[in-house]
């Protein structure tokens, strides 16, 4: 489904994603892990389309993605949530997801247009904030929602886009405990699906043992491990250099 070949990116003479290579395949959560620094929201935003790759290769389906803009690969399938949410703060939660529904039926934008006519996209728009525990905060707007409850939004958007690829950037940074259960439900939920490939940047060891298939170990931007996760975490090497570094420290 998902494939990168070589990825580089250098600022300077640094390399921060190093020759990475790797291939994700549908049914499968693959985590991708390592200490701070180490190139792991780069590479996905090499993957996204925030940043433009030095070299290498970015394919989707087969298809060479590499020079095309953010929003390009997020219509032919690729989906992201990002460390920061990205909402349009001054509308409320529903009408934020109403508008990903309606980009993804093809429909015309109208925020003007009466709601009458856009009935089934309100009901679809309600079912993922329903997913995500907001239904209640729907008329609410965005702005004024706690950090959590804003993370669980950018959440509902992705799953209204109804993405092939779902890429989560730490989605449980900065949620209070009692948040944290409803994330982890909805990608554990997509994942049973089986039909979906999820990528998963997480520093939280607790949350990779639960939901990953596989991990990737990323340090100093170079690909250093790769495996099942019994198999990665029994690693003393990695466990100690990446693994602990990374269970114990934030963004990557």
């Amino acid at each position: 489904m998902l494939e990168t070949e070589g990825l580089t990116i250098r600022f300077g003479g640094h390399a921060a994603v190093d020759g990475v290579s790797c291939a994700f395949h549908p049914g499968t959560l693959t985590a991708i892990v390592g200490p701070n620094g180490a190139g792991k929201t780069t590479y996905f935003n090499l993957i996204s389309g925030q940043l433009a790759a030095t070299s290498g290769r970015v394919r989707l389906k087969g298809r060479d993605i590499t020079t095309l803009a953010a929003p390009r690969r997020a219509r032919l399938g690729l989906g992201r949530a990002f460390q920061l949410t990205n909402l349009f703060p001054n509308l409320t939660a529903l009408e934020n997801v109403r508008l990903a529904v309606q980009a993804n039926s093809g429909r015309v934008l109208d925020l003007l247009g009466r709601a009458s006519r856009h009935r089934d996209l309100a009901d679809r728009a309600m079912a993922h904030l329903a997913a995500v525990a907001l239904a209640d905060r729907a008329a609410a707007v965005s702005a004024t929602l706690s950090h959590g409850d804003q993370r669980k939004l950018e959440v509902a958007i992705l799953l209204a886009l109804e993405p092939d690829v779902f890429m989560f950037d730490e989605p449980t940074a900065g949620m209070s405990v009692d948040d944290v259960p409803a994330v982890l439900d909805v990608i554990a939920a997509i994942k049973a699906r089986g039909d979906k490939t999820i990528l998963l940047v997480e520093h939280k060891m607790d949350v990779v043992r639960a939901l990953a298939d596989r991990i990737v170990v990323l340090h100093h931007g170079q690909l250093v491990a790769d495996g099942p996760p019994a198999e990665i975490i029994a690693s003393d090497v990695v466990r100690e250099a990446y693994l602990g570094g990374a269970a114990e420290a934030g963004h990557g």
